[in-house]
């Protein structure tokens, strides 16, 4: 059943059809999406929503594509992997859309994958883990950094101030589990030992006995915690709580304004890697990523009165990439669409400058990625 927000976004994008010129074909480019627009990850899946509709209004405000109107049809997935593929099921099937976009949460990604392989369909996920494509699926691409690569950007600072005994705590869901796995196996890579290895669960309110395991183990130099939703922030209060005076490092899974919202003075020092999107006023002008992030913060503000997202930026790289696929596959046809995407190259976005391939439907390195620090609830960047 469509929720209520799928039912508003269809009924704004009736009205703004009207408008549009008549020179536009009755056919319409039919762009899916399943985000987590509520429920617990509704941090990832708003700020995503937002941002798509945003810009297909601006495309078809601008004249569409290939002469057609865009056409968006979502679905709130309210975080549950189940109700992802049922979704994209009749996106595909009913809906008979011509591109995906969406999977806030691992998870969700992760669950959709069969199916999309089997319709022949493209998709641009918008979660982290790395299993989304690697090893490469055919017809499935994502935008932001993987978990492994959030790891060994993580790890490689630690290295840097010193640190050899590592502390890992970390969630339960897809992206917890996913994260923990990935900085496992590359803690030898960077000369760390993993001396405590602690679990928590997506509803637990209270990880002092975690924390205070971890406080017990002798000579921990550092902390990392690899979740998303309430999980972090909890993880951060407790720490302050606890005066432990050991670093706490963040993954990617917390870069939005809402962590800092959440957590308050806790949060002072936590370290974590994120995209130039959260420093766009601190970039040097000669970066090309600049006037990209600054146009997008600028649009998206004045849109929505709220704080851009790293979030909101995976989804405005995929919606631009999935439409310049479009513009230079000349056509809706999905497999000419799917290796147009393939064929990104340059594309500079929020993320990072994409280069993707057939053996990389990525396409980002881990220079993309900024190591930041939480000061006086403002992010600054440290390398």
């Amino acid at each position: 059943m469509l929720k209520k927000l799928a039912v508003k976004s269809m009924q704004a994008l009736v009205v703004s059809l009207t408008l549009i010129s008549s020179a536009f074909s009755a056919e319409t480019i039919k762009i899916g999406t399943f985000l987590a627009v509520t429920g617990p990850a509704s941090f990832l899946g708003e700020p995503e929503f937002k941002t798509i509709q945003l810009y297909i209004d601006k495309v078809n405000a601008e004249g569409g594509l290939l002469g057609k109107p865009v056409e968006l049809i979502h679905y709130d997935t309210e975080g549950n992997a189940h109700k992802a593929r049922n979704y994209v099921k009749k996106l595909i099937e009913i809906d008979e859309v011509d591109l995906l976009i969406g999977g806030s949460t691992s998870g969700a990604s992760l669950a959709v994958i069969p199916l999309v392989e089997w319709a022949k369909i493209p998709y641009i996920s918008l979660a982290g883990a790395v299993a989304i494509v690697d090893p490469v699926k055919k017809w499935v691409f994502k935008t932001p950094h993987t978990d492994r690569m959030a790891a060994e950007k993580i790890f490689k600072d630690m290295q840097k101030q010193g640190y050899k005994r590592i502390a890992l705590i970390s969630g339960k869901g897809g992206f917890g589990r996913s994260g923990r796995a990935q900085a496992r196996g590359v803690l030898d890579k960077y000369g760390l030992e993993l001396v405590a290895d602690e679990i928590y669960g997506p509803r637990d309110l209270n990880m002092l006995p975690q924390l205070k395991r971890i406080q017990n183990v002798p000579k921990v130099d550092a902390i990392l915690n690899f979740g998303f939703g309430q999980g972090p922030a909890v993880v951060t209060k407790n720490h302050h709580q606890l005066d432990i005076k050991i670093p706490l490092y963040q993954s990617h899974g917390v870069a939005s304004k809402t962590f800092v919202q959440l957590t308050g003075e806790a949060s002072e020092n936590v370290r974590l890697p994120a995209t130039p999107l959260l420093l766009a006023d601190q970039l040097p002008d000669n970066s090309p990523q600049k006037k990209v992030i600054m146009q997008y913060k600028r649009e998206y503000e004045q849109a929505y009165q709220s704080p851009v997202s790293s979030f909101g930026g995976h989804a405005y790289d995929g919606l631009m990439m999935a439409f310049s696929a479009i513009k230079r596959a000349g056509t809706t046809d999905k497999h000419k669409v799917r290796t147009a995407l393939e064929n990104t190259s340059n594309y500079v976005g929020t993320a990072g400058v994409v280069n993707m391939s057939k053996q990389d439907h990525l396409g980002l390195d881990l220079t993309a990625f900024k190591m930041l620090e939480i000061h006086n609830g403002q992010w600054v960047l440290v390398e």
